[in-house]
């Protein structure tokens, strides 16, 4: 390719730098690509070639139209390279979270980029498959993201936030027809779910049961459930433990924290209980996360870094029986 993408690195580890919005650019694979986390929201488009892409759900052969999302925290990496040539489009969940909150309340995007990735069977990961036309339009847009790249970003950041909304709806369009029980054109979530939302994410620590969140938004905690569930698919206390386990998993990566300390600031003081939704949600107990991630952190920011890991350190292989919970509900 003809540069080397924003990021700074490390190990097995990509963050954002203060300051970098999103990136937008091509990356070839011609060997495989060992697992890695990062700590923004990923989507990988492939364009060319094929590969084994390798994850908590398991191995999947990718091809030209195949896209992968991925959630901040989620492990993968991609084997059996044969010139794989993948568009990676990288944002924070902070810009998710501020100046894309809207896509709350969105039946599609609220699917693709919240509901969709953190439900149980997904784990992090959605994976779909568009058609030539589509993903041609996706390509479009992921070009012009790039080519925004060097732009001063305090004058285009509209642009970019816009060029985000124009692909997220293009693939939310595709995919929300093909998953089982989403039904298409519902209707925008009620105001209530966007808010309880923000209650859970903004006080993570607080020990929250259904009754507390549906008091705070003056409703019955059945009709709460029922207006989370419709929205989301999920019921409130199972968002509460995914943004939980997300949210431990980025200290982890970014905090010399102890694992116990962890625990209590995300809501788990039970350290018994930490661990174990931890490695349900993530596969990995918490401090060999940490052991194999942390050590070699990336980070996107606008120096011109390169994206590719340190070689020559240790890093998750493929399989990990003693660690790796392939299949599993999460509890």
């Amino acid at each position: 390719m003809d540069e080397d993408p924003p990021v700074g690195t490390a190990q097995g580890l990509f963050h954002f730098t203060d300051g970098a919005l999103a990136y937008a650019g091509p990356y070839l694979h011609d060997h495989d690509s060992p697992v890695h986390t990062h700590s923004f929201v990923e989507i990988a488009f492939v364009v060319s070639g094929e590969g084994v892409h390798n994850c908590l759900n398991g191995r999947n052969l990718v091809r030209p139209g195949d896209v992968i999302l991925l959630r901040p925290g989620v492990w993968h990496g991609y084997a059996n390279c044969s010139d794989l040539s993948v568009y990676n489009c990288c944002f924070s969940s902070e810009l998710l979270r501020r100046e894309l909150s809207w896509t709350r309340e969105d039946p599609l995007l609220g699917y693709l980029l919240w509901a969709g990735p953190y439900s149980s069977s997904a784990r992090g990961m959605l994976m779909t498959t568009l058609d030539p036309p589509v993903f041609d339009e996706c390509l479009s847009h992921l070009d012009a993201l790039a080519a925004l790249r060097h732009q001063p970003q305090q004058r285009h950041r509209g642009d970019v936030i816009g060029r985000l909304s124009l692909l997220f709806s293009q693939l939310g369009q595709s995919v929300m027809p093909a998953e089982p029980g989403v039904a298409e054109g519902h209707g925008s979530a009620h105001p209530a779910v966007g808010r309880a939302m923000r209650l859970l994410e903004a006080d993570l620590a607080r020990p929250w049961t259904l009754l507390d969140l549906a008091n705070e938004l003056h409703l019955t905690p059945r009709h709460l459930v029922r207006l989370f569930n419709t929205a989301t698919g999920l019921p409130p206390m199972a968002y509460l433990a995914q943004i939980r386990a997300e949210h431990a998993a980025l200290l982890l990566l970014h905090s010399d924290e102890p694992v116990t300390g962890i625990g209590r600031s995300v809501g788990w003081p039970d350290q018994n209980y930490f661990a174990r939704r931890f490695k349900a949600h993530y596969g990995l107990s918490a401090t060999t996360y940490r052991k194999r991630f942390a050590t070699e952190a990336a980070h996107l920011d606008d120096s011109g870094a390169s994206m590719s890991p340190v070689k020559g350190r240790d890093r998750l292989p493929l399989d990990d029986p003693d660690d790796v919970t392939a299949r599993g509900s999460r509890s």
